[in-house]
């Protein structure tokens, strides 16, 4: 009896926990209401916008020693997206990274990254990407090619990508999404450094490259700024 007394006394507890921390079982609802309200989300103007560095993000991974992932990103990168909203594949796309901020969060595999073996950094400081058309696959899918640079080698890539937006973010801006995602070889731009390992590599040669980026439009300035 001791011991169920116990177990319905923790019970009584753990709900009165419940009740106090989340604030009971009307934030409950009213969260789980939240969880299945839709975006309300507007169409998304014409025109020019920058990518926001502060809320985007351009990352890869690479198979290590045929068992895992490796991830990384490139934290200095700067670039535009025109939006023609009368056709969508007339809209475009430019990108540029500094390779020499590339980040694995492991600094001695960073600085090996920035040599010869792989990205050269001090050579080739910059790998840059220049869409050259888009086309409509879906309803909100869509597939984005162009040209992507890295070591002085260009190659055409073709990223599908989805788009979520627009919103007017507190400042007034104009915001909307995209998520891109695409395999590249990287060997067919000279990064061939690797040995072989398990039947395979020690650094896998394909590469996943994704991106998250949010493009950013300003707002129209007050009359008189």
């Amino acid at each position: 009896m001791k011991t169920v007394r116990n177990a319905i006394a923790a019970a009584a507890l753990a709900a009165l926990t419940a009740v106090t921390f989340f604030g009971g079982p009307a934030a409950v609802e009213a969260g789980a209401q939240a969880r299945e309200a839709k975006v309300a989300y507007a169409p998304i103007p014409a025109g020019d916008y920058k990518i926001d560095p502060a809320h985007s993000r351009i990352g890869f991974a690479v198979r290590h020693l045929e068992i895992n992932w490796v991830e990384g990103r490139f934290k200095d990168f700067a670039g535009t997206v025109h939006f023609d909203d009368k056709d969508v594949t007339k809209s475009s796309v430019e990108f540029t990274a500094k390779v020499a901020s590339v980040d694995t969060e492991v600094e001695a595999r960073d600085k090996h990254l920035r040599t010869a073996d792989f990205f050269d950094a001090e050579k080739y400081p910059e790998m840059t990407f220049k869409s050259t058309s888009v086309e409509r696959k879906g309803k909100d899918a869509y597939l984005l090619r162009g040209d992507l640079t890295m070591k002085a080698v260009t190659k055409p890539v073709a990223l599908p990508f989805t788009i979520a937006g627009a919103v007017k973010d507190p400042w007034g801006n104009t915001r909307f999404g995209i998520e891109a995602e695409t395999k590249i070889n990287r060997r067919d731009f000279g990064i061939n450094y690797g040995n072989a390992f398990a039947g395979g590599l020690d650094v896998g040669s394909e590469v996943t490259i994704s991106l998250r980026l949010e493009a950013v439009q300003p707002g129209a300035k007050p009359a008189g700024e």
